[in-house]
């Protein structure tokens, strides 16, 4: 890094890397899941698939709401030297740390269909739902704070969580700084 710079990587962007993910295998495991009648059948496995889709994307939008906040308040000016990590590096860290945890949901949402039909890919997309949300609140604060927040990537680990106990805070940039836009989408 040089200089005392640290690296630093978009809160939203980590937040938004496992959304299309678990989006993309919850509904080809929900899908798959239909096709099997399981030991409740289709029609209560598709009701239950929906409650657990809406149960879980509140649950995964709302997860530490507070310490987000909190970190995001007490958010420092990056420094002169530090490096800001582009959003296709931080999107392929987060993936690579969480592939197979990936995998896992995905098999189990598919092992759950074998008794309810499509609840577990409906579940495993209302989390990815859920980050989309969390993320586009991140991107709200942002765009009304005029300030992109940064975490340092070693605070993060191997795939770690933004808001995760190693955070002790945030950093700040203009909203021009990085190739991201505020939300963690990627810049038009």
């Amino acid at each position: 890094m040089g200089r005392g710079g640290q690296g630093l990587a978009r809160v939203a962007v980590v937040v938004r890397a496992g959304a299309a993910p678990l989006w993309w295998g919850g509904v080809c495991a929900a899908g798959i899941g239909v096709l099997v009648p399981g030991l409740t059948g289709r029609r209560i496995g598709v009701l239950a698939g929906a409650a657990l889709f809406l149960v879980t994307a509140a649950a995964v939008a709302l997860a530490r709401r507070k310490r987000y906040a909190a970190l995001a308040g007490s958010a420092a000016r990056a420094g002169k030297h530090d490096v800001l990590q582009d959003r296709a590096a931080t999107v392929r860290t987060w993936r690579h740390g969480h592939r197979w945890w990936l995998l896992a949901g995905f098999a189990a949402a598919l092992a759950c269909s074998l008794a309810v039909p499509a609840a577990g890919g409906m579940a495993l997309a209302g989390a990815g739902a859920g980050l989309w949300l969390k993320a586009g609140r991140i991107g709200r604060r942002e765009r009304d704070g005029q300030a992109l927040l940064w975490v340092r990537v070693d605070w993060l680990g191997r795939g770690g969580a933004p808001a995760g106990r190693p955070v002790r805070g945030y950093r700040s940039t203009g909203v021009a700084a990085g190739d991201a836009a505020p939300g963690g989408a990627r810049r038009h």
